[in-house]
């Protein structure tokens, strides 16, 4: 069984360059996303480059029986993870009683649901390499979140189940890491109903942040937040009780939607 780096939500944003990242450090890769042609330039861009072409499969996390048939199909190629990257999520700005509930609980199923089970599926091919899980989490994780509720609650079980992991795996040999980043230029804000406007201070490329998540991950890190201006704002919300900071934030995300 050889061993790969699998990384969902591999086409587009700060999956793909996250793809780009391991294949540059000699991973070979899997790539997991829906969208199947786009999975696909990136293999072939990843090849024209020297690289081993990556194994691309399309397949949508939000079914239930997602996980153990990719887990069949990689068993099936002579493949097990030796590092599992669960980036793939999606958020959405409305308020939560306004919003389609299907496609609420789909984001759970997708934020949740499947993050937590491919994190737990590959545990004993991960202990086998020694190597680790990498969870996708944001800044979002460390505050509650007026106008996308749902999504913010999804990211902080995200943040808090990984490092209630990187303890109890850590006996194993396996690393995990969760990598919070803030603002970032991608397709994200257009699937959320977010304007294109985000804070300058705070934002991020996704290459930037795929490379700090990379390290953070081979230096054991715990938690990664990417940037030094989102690091200074989640130390700063130690300090400022929910009763001023909800108000803040559900201005904030209102303008956000607004796109002013």
């Amino acid at each position: 069984m050889r061993p790969v780096a699998l990384i969902t939500g591999a086409s587009a944003g700060i999956g793909a360059e996250l793809a780009r990242v391991f294949a540059e450090h000699g991973h070979e890769l899997v790539l997991v996303a829906r969208r199947e042609d786009r999975l696909a330039a990136l293999a072939d861009e990843i090849a024209a480059g020297g690289r081993q072409r990556p194994t691309v499969l399309n397949v949508d996390l939000e079914r239930r029986d997602a996980v153990s048939g990719l887990a069949a199909e990689l068993t099936s190629r002579g493949l097990e993870p030796q590092i599992v990257i669960n980036n793939a999520a999606f958020g959405l700005v409305g308020r939560a009683d306004k919003l389609s509930r299907d496609e609420q609980l789909a984001m759970i199923d997708l934020n949740v649901r499947a993050l937590t089970e491919l994190s737990l599926a590959f545990v004993e091919s991960l202990a086998r390499h020694r190597g680790g899980i990498l969870n996708v989490a944001s800044v979002a994780a460390f505050m509650p979140g007026p106008g996308m509720a749902v999504y913010y609650a999804s990211k902080a079980f995200v943040l808090s189940f990984s490092e209630a992991l990187h303890q109890e795996l850590s006996e194993r040999g396996v690393r995990v890491t969760t990598l919070c980043p803030g603002p970032v230029p991608t397709e994200f804000q257009a699937r959320a109903g977010l304007g294109d406007r985000m804070p300058n201070v705070l934002a991020l490329p996704a290459e930037r942040v795929a490379r700090i998540g990379y390290d953070g991950l081979m230096r054991g890190k715990r938690v990664v937040v990417a940037g030094i201006g989102n690091r200074i704002g989640v130390f700063l919300l130690r300090f400022m009780p929910n009763a001023l900071l909800l108000p803040l934030l559900d201005w904030g995300t209102r303008k956000a939607a607004r796109g002013s």
